[in-house]
């Protein structure tokens, strides 16, 4: 009897709520990624950013994780990822261009995070490959900036 058994597992996927908590867990990440992007558009044109600057940039991308939740609740999590990520990646490009005065170099941060983004929805879309997507992204962002940063002399970029 036991062995002409049958049934069904039943699978239920993320909800909205599961996602924004896993979306979280990359939070750390997106900080630092924002802030390095940040950080050599400081040392490699000479700019100086204020550290009251860094913050407000820092508040926007935390702000994102409450928008996320709280659209999501009303209209779903894609729809609701797309709106938060947009309304945030423009919050902060519009302020790179302040903060950065030129165009080029705030139009590049403002790519880089939409990257970004876009790269964080892939990664909770794929929730039995992002640990290994995930590492994949991180080894290649850091061999982008050591490369990028193999000839910037570390003692002399401070000082003008």
């Amino acid at each position: 009897m036991q062995d002409s058994a049958f049934g069904v597992r039943l699978l239920i996927p993320a909800d909205a709520h599961q996602k924004a908590l896993r979306t979280t867990k990359y939070a750390v990440m997106f900080l630092g990624l924002t802030f390095l992007a940040f950080f050599f558009s400081e040392v490699m044109m000479r700019i100086r950013i204020h550290p009251i600057q860094y913050i407000l940039i820092g508040l926007a991308l935390i702000i994102f994780y409450s928008l996320l939740i709280s659209i999501s609740e009303h209209i779903g999590f894609g729809k609701g990822y797309l709106i938060s990520s947009v309304a945030t990646v423009l919050l902060i490009g519009g302020y790179a261009q302040s903060v950065l005065r030129k165009r080029a170099l705030a139009g590049l941060v403002t790519v880089i995070l939409a990257v970004l983004y876009a790269y964080l929805y892939i990664l909770l879309q794929l929730e039995d490959f992002a640990l290994l997507l995930g590492s994949i992204g991180l080894f290649v962002v850091l061999a982008v900036v050591m490369y990028m940063t193999r000839k910037i002399d570390w003692y002399t970029a401070g000082s003008d």
